[in-house]
């Protein structure tokens, strides 16, 4: 029985051949914005469907450690619904496969939870029963709180709380944190803060000292069933002003946004207004403000202002030297501060302090300019003396904050009140050391500022 003959082999011709060695591809990750949808819901009905309104959460990222990015997964997409009646949440989540790429498998629940905590429903059925048996939530909450002001539909406003037949009207709630059920309703709306609120963070929901203030809107039908649905919320703090005053600071402020650009913002500052007038507290304050929220508030403060007799005559003065002109020509422009008794009246009288007013002042001095265009060039002149000394007549090492320990009855041991002097209130702003730069820089702020006054003004007339 004859073998097959093998072929001889040529070592020279023919190199041996090597064995290859395969890398997998490392697990690059996906952003979390990338790849999760979010939508606020008011029925069952719209859970999934194709006109949902879907919301932008401020960054996503930022919950997913330290890059921002899930791993593990392919083909991976996540849909939240968010009920905007009991503000639970319910993630459907959805990949191809999940494997371990290097960089280890993201828990996508645990993820979740640090945005949802509670609010999270594991189960889709069950998510979409608290649409019915959750249907009075905010109802109920709200129930025990002090209506502070009603707007109705026309826009007129009503301190009576009784309403009529098939009427839908607007109205704000004031809770104090402390209670049981205000906290339990500022819990269910925490993730919403923390996905919408720039820089945001939980309040401290067992500290007596902050106030929850709601705004609701109820309509009852023609059996008498009343439904509140919540079209947005502010947290206030109330503190400790020496020797024997008290002071609001407006911590967070949110409007949902399929209610947003309405005029409900400004409804809530102006509500929040009349409480720091109407209790007589030292002044009302924000923590921070965002540039479209400051817009709006100085847009209800200018309102306010141009009605406030006691100051008129430095505003009329102000302008009328304003209008002389040539104020552009000079080395030196004055930057044109209210007198120190305006601050303080407008202070004591309408609760706006000194950085808010110094802020309406500029607008104030820009609308009793007419025509305005005659005299534009001056007025950018005393703006861009009024930025370039708070921006280098400021720019020192101290950020100006300074801690007080105040007496409470709430933690003592952990009471104290945090400000800043004078001489710290405007924002501060780094400045690039070279000439040129510095001044592109400032005279970027300068139209800024110019850009905005002129916004607000416009808002103003058209109101």
């Amino acid at each position: 029985m004859g073998q097959k003959q093998q072929p001889t082999a040529d070592p020279i011709s023919e190199p041996k051949k090597r064995r290859r060695v395969g890398f997998s591809n490392i697990d690059d990750g996906i952003e979390a914005n990338q790849c999760i949808l979010i939508y606020l819901v008011s029925s069952k009905e719209e859970v999934g469907a194709s006109n949902s309104f879907r919301i932008s959460p401020v960054d996503l990222n930022s919950f997913f450690d330290e890059d921002g990015k899930i791993y593990g997964y392919n083909g991976l997409k996540i849909t939240i619904w968010v009920s905007s009646i009991s503000f639970h949440a319910f993630a459907d989540i959805k990949f191809q496969s999940s494997s371990d790429g290097g960089k280890g498998i993201t828990d996508l629940k645990s993820s979740l939870q640090r945005i949802f905590a509670d609010t999270l429903v594991d189960n889709k059925d069950d998510f979409l029963q608290t649409f019915s048996t959750e249907s009075h939530f905010v109802r109920s909450i709200i129930s025990d709180g002090e209506i502070l002001q009603h707007k109705t539909s026309n826009g007129h406003v009503d301190s009576n709380s009784h309403l009529g037949t098939a009427a839908s009207d607007v109205e704000v709630v004031r809770m104090v944190i402390g209670n049981t059920a205000a906290g339990h309703l500022y819990s269910r709306l925490v993730p919403l803060a923390l996905l919408l609120i720039d820089g945001s963070n939980p309040i401290d929901v067992d500290d007596p000292g902050w106030e929850l203030y709601v705004l609701v809107q109820k309509k009852s039908d023609e059996q008498g069933d009343g439904q509140h649905k919540l079209l947005g919320f502010t947290a206030v703090y109330r503190f400790y002003h020496y020797p024997d005053s008290t002071r609001l600071r407006l911590s967070q402020i949110l409007v949902l946004p399929p209610y947003q650009h309405k005029g409900y913002g400004g409804h809530l500052v102006e509500v929040l207004s009349n409480v720091a007038i109407l209790e007589d507290v030292y002044d009302l304050t924000v923590e921070e403000p965002l540039d479209y929220f400051q817009h709006v508030r100085t847009s209800v403060d200018i309102k306010r202002l141009l009605h406030f007799a006691p100051i008129q005559e430095a505003v009329n003065s102000t302008v009328s030297y304003l209008k002389q002109g040539k104020l552009s020509k000079k080395t030196h422009v004055p930057c044109f501060n209210p007198p120190a008794s305006a601050v303080e009246d407008v202070r004591k009288t309408l609760k706006i302090n000194r950085k808010q007013f110094l802020q309406c002042w500029e607008v104030l001095i820009y609308l009793g300019l007419d025509p305005v265009d005659k005299y534009m060039e001056d007025f950018v002149a005393i703006i861009s003396s009024r930025v370039k000394a708070d921006v280098l007549g400021k720019d020192s090492g101290s950020s100006g904050k300074q801690v007080v320990e105040v007496p409470s009855d709430y933690n003592p041991e952990m009471s104290f009140a945090m400000f800043r002097s004078q001489d710290s209130e405007a924002a501060r702003v780094w400045i690039d050391e070279n000439q040129t730069n510095q001044e592109e820089q400032l005279q970027q702020l300068v139209d800024e500022r110019v850009k905005e006054i002129k916004l607000i003004a416009q808002k103003v007339h058209h109101v």
